[in-house]
Protein backbone atom coordinates (compact mmCIF):
# COMPACT_ATOMS: atom_id res chain seq x y z
CA UNK A 1 0.00 0.00 0.00
CA UNK A 2 1.15 3.83 -0.81
CA UNK A 3 0.45 6.78 1.35
CA UNK A 4 -2.55 8.80 0.87
CA UNK A 5 -4.07 10.43 -0.75
CA UNK A 6 -2.05 9.53 -4.01
CA UNK A 7 -2.32 11.53 -7.13
CA UNK A 8 0.14 9.20 -9.23
CA UNK A 9 1.88 6.03 -10.20
CA UNK A 10 4.91 5.00 -12.06
CA UNK A 11 4.65 1.39 -13.76
CA UNK A 12 6.66 -0.20 -16.47
CA UNK A 13 5.63 -2.18 -19.09
CA UNK A 14 7.95 -4.32 -22.33
CA UNK A 15 6.71 -4.59 -25.37
CA UNK A 16 5.14 -7.96 -26.37
CA UNK A 17 5.49 -9.63 -30.43
CA UNK A 18 1.83 -9.30 -29.90
CA UNK A 19 1.23 -5.16 -29.38
CA UNK A 20 3.09 -4.42 -32.63
CA UNK A 21 1.48 -4.27 -36.07
CA UNK A 22 2.83 -5.59 -39.59
CA UNK A 23 5.39 -2.36 -39.51
CA UNK A 24 7.19 -3.86 -36.66
CA UNK A 25 5.52 -0.69 -34.26
CA UNK A 26 3.00 -0.66 -31.70
CA UNK A 27 -0.65 -0.54 -33.11
CA UNK A 28 -2.04 2.40 -31.58
CA UNK A 29 -4.78 0.50 -30.34
CA UNK A 30 -2.60 -1.17 -27.98
CA UNK A 31 -1.48 2.44 -25.78
CA UNK A 32 -5.62 2.31 -24.68
CA UNK A 33 -4.84 -0.94 -23.66
CA UNK A 34 -1.87 0.32 -21.63
CA UNK A 35 -3.17 3.24 -20.45
CA UNK A 36 -6.54 1.24 -18.79
CA UNK A 37 -3.62 -1.02 -17.55
CA UNK A 38 -1.89 1.65 -15.64
CA UNK A 39 -5.53 3.03 -14.29
CA UNK A 40 -6.38 -0.47 -12.63
CA UNK A 41 -2.70 -0.42 -10.96
CA UNK A 42 -3.71 2.50 -9.53
CA UNK A 43 -6.93 1.49 -7.97
CA UNK A 44 -5.50 -1.82 -6.79
CA UNK A 45 -2.77 0.42 -4.67
CA UNK A 46 -5.74 2.30 -3.26
CA UNK A 47 -7.23 -1.49 -2.46
CA UNK A 48 -9.71 -2.19 -4.90
CA UNK A 49 -10.32 -3.30 -8.56
CA UNK A 50 -12.30 -1.85 -11.85
CA UNK A 51 -15.17 -3.43 -10.60
CA UNK A 52 -16.35 -4.00 -6.50
CA UNK A 53 -18.71 -4.02 -4.02
CA UNK A 54 -19.42 -0.92 -2.45
CA UNK A 55 -22.10 -0.51 0.27
CA UNK A 56 -23.74 -3.20 -1.69
CA UNK A 57 -23.74 -1.95 -4.95
CA UNK A 58 -21.49 -2.93 -7.86
CA UNK A 59 -19.85 -0.12 -9.06
CA UNK A 60 -17.21 0.37 -12.03
CA UNK A 61 -15.68 3.10 -14.46
CA UNK A 62 -16.65 3.28 -17.95
CA UNK A 63 -15.19 5.63 -19.86
CA UNK A 64 -16.50 8.95 -21.00
CA UNK A 65 -13.65 10.34 -22.83
CA UNK A 66 -10.12 9.17 -24.25
CA UNK A 67 -7.51 10.02 -26.13
CA UNK A 68 -3.89 9.45 -27.14
CA UNK A 69 -1.35 11.61 -29.21
CA UNK A 70 1.95 9.79 -30.66
CA UNK A 71 5.50 11.20 -30.49
CA UNK A 72 7.89 8.67 -31.38
CA UNK A 73 7.89 5.08 -32.41
CA UNK A 74 7.74 2.28 -29.42
CA UNK A 75 8.94 -1.30 -30.98
CA UNK A 76 9.09 -5.04 -29.99
CA UNK A 77 10.83 -5.57 -27.13
CA UNK A 78 10.99 -1.69 -25.87
CA UNK A 79 10.37 -1.05 -22.19
CA UNK A 80 8.16 1.95 -21.40
CA UNK A 81 7.97 3.94 -18.29
CA UNK A 82 4.04 5.06 -17.74
CA UNK A 83 2.88 7.58 -15.22
CA UNK A 84 -0.21 7.74 -14.70
CA UNK A 85 -1.77 10.99 -13.03
CA UNK A 86 -4.81 12.03 -11.76
CA UNK A 87 -5.60 15.48 -13.71
CA UNK A 88 -9.19 15.64 -12.42
CA UNK A 89 -11.27 14.54 -9.93
CA UNK A 90 -14.83 15.31 -9.98
CA UNK A 91 -17.92 14.33 -7.76
CA UNK A 92 -18.38 11.68 -10.26
CA UNK A 93 -15.42 11.38 -12.42
CA UNK A 94 -11.81 10.93 -12.99
CA UNK A 95 -9.78 12.16 -15.32
CA UNK A 96 -6.13 10.59 -15.95
CA UNK A 97 -2.77 11.92 -17.82
CA UNK A 98 -0.75 9.00 -19.14
CA UNK A 99 2.92 9.80 -19.97
CA UNK A 100 5.11 7.24 -21.66
CA UNK A 101 8.54 7.06 -21.52
CA UNK A 102 11.74 5.41 -23.23
CA UNK A 103 14.66 5.70 -22.40
CA UNK A 104 13.38 9.33 -20.93
CA UNK A 105 11.98 10.50 -23.60
CA UNK A 106 8.75 10.65 -24.28
CA UNK A 107 7.00 8.75 -26.53
CA UNK A 108 3.54 9.18 -26.24
CA UNK A 109 0.59 11.28 -23.31
CA UNK A 110 -3.13 9.95 -23.19
CA UNK A 111 -6.03 10.96 -21.27
CA UNK A 112 -9.15 9.02 -20.39
CA UNK A 113 -12.09 10.56 -18.49
CA UNK A 114 -14.08 7.95 -16.46
CA UNK A 115 -17.15 7.92 -14.58
CA UNK A 116 -18.03 6.18 -11.35
CA UNK A 117 -20.77 4.28 -11.91
CA UNK A 118 -23.15 1.46 -9.95
CA UNK A 119 -23.49 -1.26 -12.24
CA UNK A 120 -26.46 -2.83 -11.52
CA UNK A 121 -28.99 0.35 -11.06
CA UNK A 122 -32.72 -0.51 -12.42
CA UNK A 123 -32.62 0.56 -16.23
CA UNK A 124 -28.84 0.59 -16.84
CA UNK A 125 -25.96 2.09 -15.60
CA UNK A 126 -26.27 5.34 -13.02
CA UNK A 127 -23.34 7.54 -12.26
CA UNK A 128 -22.62 7.83 -8.76
CA UNK A 129 -20.64 9.86 -6.78
CA UNK A 130 -17.16 8.80 -6.00
CA UNK A 131 -17.31 6.83 -2.58
CA UNK A 132 -15.40 7.96 0.15
CA UNK A 133 -13.47 5.56 0.42
CA UNK A 134 -11.98 6.36 -2.51
CA UNK A 135 -12.36 10.15 -3.08
CA UNK A 136 -10.05 10.05 0.10
CA UNK A 137 -7.39 8.08 -0.87
CA UNK A 138 -7.17 10.08 -4.43
CA UNK A 139 -5.77 13.85 -4.90
CA UNK A 140 -5.20 15.91 -8.09
CA UNK A 141 -1.78 16.03 -8.98
CA UNK A 142 0.09 19.11 -8.77
CA UNK A 143 0.28 20.79 -11.83
CA UNK A 144 3.54 20.37 -13.59
CA UNK A 145 5.27 22.81 -16.29
CA UNK A 146 4.23 22.09 -19.98
CA UNK A 147 6.50 20.18 -21.98
CA UNK A 148 8.24 21.19 -25.24
CA UNK A 149 6.12 20.65 -28.37
CA UNK A 150 7.47 18.16 -30.31
CA UNK A 151 8.77 18.96 -33.87
CA UNK A 152 8.02 17.63 -37.06
CA UNK A 153 11.00 15.48 -37.17
CA UNK A 154 9.16 13.67 -34.16
CA UNK A 155 6.63 12.05 -36.30
CA UNK A 156 8.68 8.78 -35.84
CA UNK A 157 8.56 8.34 -39.91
Amino acid sequence: MSDFPLHQLTTRRRIEFADTDMAGIVHFARFFVFMETAEHELLRHLGMEVHCTVDGMRIGWPRKATECEYLRPVRFADELVLRVRVLRKGRTSLTFEHVFEKDGEVVARGRMTSVCCQLDAPGGLRALPIPAQIADRLAEAPEVAPEVAPTAAGSGC
